[in-house]
């Protein structure tokens, strides 16, 4: 199995959209959002039938039994993050400030508190003609890279025998993109033109490179600003990454997304250019 990763610098940049449209034009089966943070690659993919839905467990959270504590107050004068409150003589845990390091349940002469394994996300597959490997982390949780892991893992054990598949990755260099990164054939990454754009550009080349991953750059929206667009072209050239082409500025891609359709389903000239850097793709995988 070939695996395609779309990365970007910085949320909306076009990734999620350029990711569904080389879904469409390769009629791929297998399918991942790594986006856990903010996953929305369902919104112009539609899937058919209900997910299988299963807990995805994290770290390890503090509990109180309200029936054992005796409202003596040693785990909340211990709490070095201001996460347990008191309420009518009895202590409570504010999931989203605990941290999971046990010194509650350390000084708790009754027991009454226990660390309990975190349900820190939910993971969804759909099985139908394809596979749809996607997971939503919830607030406040740090454990995204396994997380993503997990996503890719589902897709690869449930559409072995498939040629290619195609993840749609988070934005910037964190533990997600890492965690995506890892075993992918090639990275498309889609750049913004513009300042920031080629800073962010910089970083994941930089990222890609220290893990050894085989890079592939396309901008998107390059009429906004030729000049900076150029500068990536040169970029690109200067570091021997391919360019895989350049997508206008259309604003029947912003129609199509706010109706829930790939750019792939229209006839304007950003599916023509998509089309072109998807058959660029193609020759480099």
């Amino acid at each position: 199995m070939k695996k395609l990763l779309i990365l970007s610098g910085k949320g909306g940049t076009g990734k999620t959209t350029t990711a569904a449209a080389l879904i469409r034009f390769s009629k791929a089966k297998a399918i991942a959002d790594c986006d856990v943070d903010a996953p929305n690659l369902h919104l112009v993919t539609a899937q058919t039938g209900n997910p299988e839905v299963t807990q995805f467990l994290g770290g390890e959270k503090a509990e109180i039994d309200p029936c054992k504590c005796t409202g003596c107050g040693l785990c909340q004068s211990h709490c070095r993050f201001d996460a347990i409150r008191e309420k009518d003589g009895t202590y409570a845990v504010n999931e989203y400030a605990c941290e999971g390091c046990g010194v509650c349940e350390y000084v708790c002469p009754q027991r009454a508190v226990k660390l309990v394994k975190d349900a820190a996300g939910r993971k969804e597959l759909y099985r139908s003609d394809s596979v749809f490997s996607t997971a939503t982390l919830k607030m406040g949780r740090g454990n995204s890279g396994k997380l993503v892991t997990e996503v890719k893992m589902a897709m690869q054990k449930y559409a072995p025998e498939t040629e290619l598949a195609i993840i749609d990755g988070s934005p910037g260099i964190g533990c997600p993109v890492i965690a995506s990164v890892s075993g992918a054939d090639l990275v498309l990454v889609v750049a913004e033109p513009s300042l920031s754009g080629f800073s962010d550009l910089e970083r994941l080349v930089k990222t890609a490179e220290m893990l050894r991953t085989k890079l592939a750059v396309c901008v998107n929206k390059w009429d906004v600003s030729p000049e900076h667009t150029e500068k990536i072209q040169l970029f690109c050239a200067e570091r021997k990454i391919p360019f895989a082409g350049k997508i206008p500025y259309d604003k029947k891609a912003s129609e199509a997304i706010n109706a829930g359709m790939s750019i792939a389903d229209l006839d304007c000239p950003a599916r023509n250019a998509l089309e072109s850097i998807y058959e660029t793709i193609m020759k480099l995988l």
